[in-house]
């Protein structure tokens, strides 16, 4: 299954209470923090959420 590797780029300051739940879901706490995640629809949701603070890459 292919994975998401998301980094953090923005801060997450003056966003909505959506937008940062959705950061701390996906585990971003600060500018520059990484996690990989699996490409399920429940974390494309969260990233769609915030598309705006973070960048997306697939892994293998």
């Amino acid at each position: 299954m292919t994975q998401l590797k998301v980094t953090q780029t923005k801060s997450r300051i003056g966003g909505t209470a959506q937008q940062r739940a959705s950061l701390r879901s996906l585990g971003l706490k600060r500018i520059g923090d990484v996690v990989i995640k699996q490409d399920k629809p429940e974390f494309r949701g969260m990233i769609a959420a915030v598309r705006h603070l973070v960048t997306v890459e697939e892994v293998d």
